[in-house]
């Protein structure tokens, strides 16, 4: 896993020094956004979703049984924007994107591809990792924010349902708790994890050595080990910005 992180960083230097030298195609980086995020969103917006319903039927009476029904939106939308919507959306990017990237780029490292961009004097880290790296960073916090709003939603919709909370004292209590802090670190962790994902299934992709069949096994790495560096960065951005903060 050390030795792995370490490649991972190796070819995150050599990709930026390819961004820096102006190598990049922009058509290539749009597509690329597409199939990240864009193709993602429906499976990252229903798990939040769903996540956000579940939370809310779970505390809703609780809240209720103790007088502090008005307080469910303002808990719902801390819990969303702080863990859930970044963690879960996150998650779904990996499984569908990210194992794709893998396959794609592991494919493409079996059937010689990638010795064909050397012979053209192309990097090739830098001409697959860009133009995927860069779509994850931009378009990930975008799903991020359209996740929450959906899981806020979600929860009004179910804490009217279940406990006959007015959506009005529900939107009171998410303006009251809401923190534009928490929406900052939200967007920050979905700049992050979508460098991660693009990098670390590329990477794993990458080192892909012989046939079809070992194709499936990097694409099972890439799925295992995104989804370890990705708690691993929450639980990072979690120490730095929330562990004895004011």
């Amino acid at each position: 896993m050390i030795s792995f992180l370490g490649l991972c960083i190796q070819n995150l230097i050599q990709t930026i020094k390819y961004v820096l030298g102006g190598n990049v195609k922009w058509d290539s980086v749009l597509s690329r956004a597409a199939m990240i995020s864009y193709d993602s969103l429906p499976l990252s917006l229903s798990i939040v979703f769903i996540a956000a319903v579940i939370i809310a039927l779970q505390v809703s009476k609780q809240f209720l049984m103790s007088g502090a029904e008005s307080y469910v939106g303002g808990f719902l939308a801390v819990a969303l924007i702080r863990e859930l919507a970044p963690g879960f959306a996150a998650l779904a990017l990996s499984a569908r994107a990210g194992t794709a990237i893998s396959a794609e780029v592991a494919n493409m490292q079996v059937t010689s591809q990638i010795d064909a961009i050397k012979t053209l004097k192309v990097d090739p880290v830098g001409y697959y990792f860009a133009p995927r790296i860069i779509a994850g960073a931009v378009t990930v916090p975008m799903v991020v924010i359209l996740a929450e709003l959906f899981g806020i939603v979600g929860g009004m919709l179910i804490s009217y349902i279940t406990i006959g909370l007015h959506p009005n004292r529900y939107m009171s209590s998410v303006w009251l708790w809401l923190n534009t802090r928490d929406i900052y670190i939200s967007l920050l962790k979905g700049v992050i994890f979508g460098i991660i994902i693009p990098l670390i299934c590329a990477t794993q992709g990458y080192t892909t050595k012989g046939g079809a069949k070992n194709v499936g096994i990097s694409t099972t790495k890439a799925a295992i080990n995104s989804t370890v560096f990705l708690l691993m960065a929450d639980l990072i951005v979690t120490l730095i910005f929330y562990v004895n903060s004011n």
